[in-house]
């Protein structure tokens, strides 16, 4: 069995002179992979373990004497679900009722008036007040303004 320290390196089957940590191995193969081509065809992957890369014509004799294939057959041989049960039991989850009316929300979002800075009015259709004037608050202390330009205005860009 290999070792389950993430640290521990590993050599790269596509070019042996790259030795990686076993934590960053996975994706090390996919990039290594597309930078050697021509070294991947000749490479099959084990059917137990995607970490095992062996050269095709061996494939069969790895496979008979892969470490991870243990698991596979230990799982086969003595398998968790009860042999009595024979069925899965149905789910019997019950979802919510769903009142959401998508269609209506965005026949709503269509008919809005959209936002403009600077322009006053927007809140006239959506404010439950009607066409009340909304009072407007600053979070600014006393002694401070807001400014009455934006700063972009004249800045040059966009122009």
């Amino acid at each position: 069995m290999e070792s389950p320290d993430p640290e521990r390196l590993l050599q790269c089957p596509y070019d042996k002179n790259h030795h990686i940590r076993a934590c960053r191995f996975p994706y090390h193969l996919i990039k290594c992979k597309k930078n050697h081509p021509d070294v991947a065809k000749k490479l099959a992957t084990c059917p137990f373990n995607a970490r095992h890369l062996v050269p095709r014509t061996e494939l069969s004799h790895h496979i008979s004497i892969c470490d991870d294939r243990c698991c596979i057959e230990q799982d086969v041989v003595n398998p968790t679900r009860n042999s009595g049960q024979d069925t899965l039991s149905k789910n019997t989850l019950q979802y919510p009722p769903c009142d959401e009316d998508w269609d209506q929300e965005l026949a709503e979002e269509n008919n809005t008036t959209p936002f403009i800075w600077g322009r006053t009015g927007f809140c006239d259709n959506k404010c439950p007040a009607g066409n009340i004037a909304m009072e407007h608050k600053s979070n600014l202390a006393s002694d401070k303004q807001v400014p009455k330009t934006l700063p972009w205005k004249n800045s040059g860009y966009g122009q």
